[in-house]
């Protein structure tokens, strides 16, 4: 097995996963791996479901669009995760997914408030980004911009979905199931508390970044 070969396993099995977790419907979504010490990616290709993909719903293309699978087309949204390797060289792989509850909050305008440690360790911050046409240059132009020059490990796009970043595909779906945990348990402690979920107070975290486990 070739290390695409390898990549292209591991986007398919993290890809299988996070429909079968509940993170992302029908053939919405499109995670990707970067190709180390290249300007390349292994990403999903266009129009498949991530709960059945197989490699041959894999392409590997650059980070300029050139796709290198005669064939194959690569999801539309490939601007936003190239402009993400650009920026931030430190990211191995980018997983965008449709987690229900977190674009729940994004559609009622709000952001969810990091109400449990796990979130506040593992996720640290919620970037958001307005809605904008799905694959457009102008959408790969907002996420680049909330990006560049940050530690950014999630962003909120309005009315549409999550991008989160990591090491690794495993770190990145991860991070968006501790969102979308988070984004549960804020909803819940609202309505317990009778009270939006923003104005839930809190107790002190000692140790907000520490992300346990």
């Amino acid at each position: 097995m070739t290390g695409t070969d390898a990549l292209r396993e591991e986007l398919v099995r993290l890809s299988r996963r996070s429909f079968e977790r509940g993170l992302v419907p029908g053939v919405s979504g499109n995670n990707s791996i970067r190709c180390p010490g290249t300007s390349t990616m292994v990403i999903k290709t266009s129009g498949c479901s991530q709960g059945d993909m197989t490699t041959e719903d894999t392409v590997v293309m650059s980070f300029d669009g050139e796709v290198l699978d005669p064939g194959r087309n690569p999801s539309k949204e490939w601007r936003f995760h190239a402009a993400i390797y650009r920026a931030r060289p430190e990211v191995g792989a980018v997983a965008h997914l449709h987690p229900p509850l977190s674009v729940a909050f994004s559609v009622a305008g709000q952001v969810p408030p990091l109400v449990t440690a796990a979130a506040r360790g593992h996720v640290r911050e919620i970037a958001e980004v307005p809605l904008l046409p799905a694959g457009s240059p102008e959408l790969a132009e907002a996420v680049e911009k909330v990006m560049t020059g940050t530690e950014v490990r999630v962003v909120l796009m309005r009315e549409h979905g999550t991008i989160a970043v990591g090491p690794d595909l495993a770190t990145a779906v991860h991070r968006t199931d501790y969102m979308e945990d988070n984004a549960r348990v804020a909803l819940a402690a609202g309505i317990l508390a009778a009270r939006p979920p923003g104005d839930v107070e809190l107790a002190d975290d000692p140790d907000p970044t520490a992300e346990g486990g």
